[in-house]
């Protein structure tokens, strides 16, 4: 049986580099906002840098760390994209990159001046090749954190805003990579008590998850990300419903992914989604391993599968923890 045992566990290994007792477990010392996109077998990687954007590419995400970064871009000395360069995220759009990053005014860097902006790459690596700047998205709030998704014939832009004294999560279809529609709708806003610690109300950082039962699902974080209450929630919507009326949304009623003591992961969230070529799903996101560290380049990468349970809803589990 112990040599039946060692087998698995090689076979475990050798699908992905990883086994269960990894899960949550740093890729590298520092990783704020992190995000993995896999396209014909290569992940690429990367996150919050603050003065400019690179990518990571490597065959297998537990070894990250061996694999070297290349800056592709660098904000301009001045104008609305040229401090505060944040959250960047990386799609294949249209047979061509696109990088999708939170950026302010260095003269103004405030949230009154926070927008999100676009880059495109016509180049197959998009480690290679010319960012062409296509400007800043056209959204009715200031705001952060921008993604984008595809659903059906559709495809959506959604980020967080700033109204009022709160962040709300915004949707909007749209026309091109780079050009939003007209139609823009506030699809959820913090009302739980677990969205407003931190002494601010905030919802965060979007992302799409499709679910093998026609469901879709935004999960974003919640609560100031120098909170240890820092969390993961979940709006759940079904797949032939219109994405653009809040109705069709619902929101979980307490977090789905939240600080875990006895793992010593404290405020995971900004998180991703990616599979494996085994089709298995991941999380990736990032957090603290001490409690109390606050909003610092400290918040580093972690990464571990998920499933999903008879009703078709995603089970992410406990930061650290082992997948079922």
């Amino acid at each position: 049986m112990k040599v039946f045992a060692a087998w698995l566990l090689v076979i475990a290994t050798t699908a992905f580099g990883a086994t269960a007792s990894r899960a949550g477990q740093p890729l590298l010392p520092s990783g704020p906002d992190p995000w993995v996109t896999q396209r014909d077998g290569t992940y690429y990687y990367t996150h919050t840098l603050g003065d400019r954007i690179a990518l990571w590419k490597t065959t297998d995400m537990q070894r990250l760390g061996e694999a070297p970064s290349v800056v592709v871009w660098r904000p301009p000395a001045q104008g609305a994209n040229s401090a505060s360069v944040w959250a960047p995220e990386l799609h294949f759009l249209d047979g061509k990159w696109y990088l999708y990053y939170t950026a302010a005014d260095k003269a103004h860097n405030d949230d009154t001046h926070r927008h999100v902006f676009v880059l495109e790459n016509a180049s197959p690596d998009p480690t290679t090749g010319e960012w062409i700047d296509k400007g800043m998205l056209k959204t009715a709030h200031t705001g952060i954190d921008g993604t984008v998704f595809e659903h059906g014939e559709h495809r959506y832009f959604v980020y967080s805003a700033y109204v009022d004294d709160h962040s709300d999560l915004i949707i909007v279809p749209m026309t091109n990579p780079w050009t939003l529609g007209e139609k823009q709708v506030d699809i959820a806003a913090p009302t739980y008590t677990w969205e407003m610690q931190g002494g601010r109300k905030i919802l965060e950082a979007p992302e799409f998850l499709a679910g093998p039962g026609g469901k879709v699902f935004l999960t974003y974080s919640a609560s100031a990300c120098w909170s240890d209450h820092y969390a993961l929630g979940l709006l759940t919507a079904d797949g032939k419903a219109d994405l653009t009326d809040p109705a069709s949304w619902k929101k979980s009623p307490g977090p789905v992914f939240a600080s875990s003591p006895r793992n010593s992961i404290y405020a995971p969230g900004h998180n991703g989604f990616f599979k494996t070529a085994d089709g298995r799903d991941w999380i990736i996101y990032h957090a603290n391993g001490g409690p109390d560290w606050k909003c610092t380049p400290r918040r580093a990468p972690r990464i571990q599968p998920f499933h999903w349970d008879a009703k078709g809803m995603p089970v992410f589990g406990e930061p650290g923890g082992e997948s079922r």
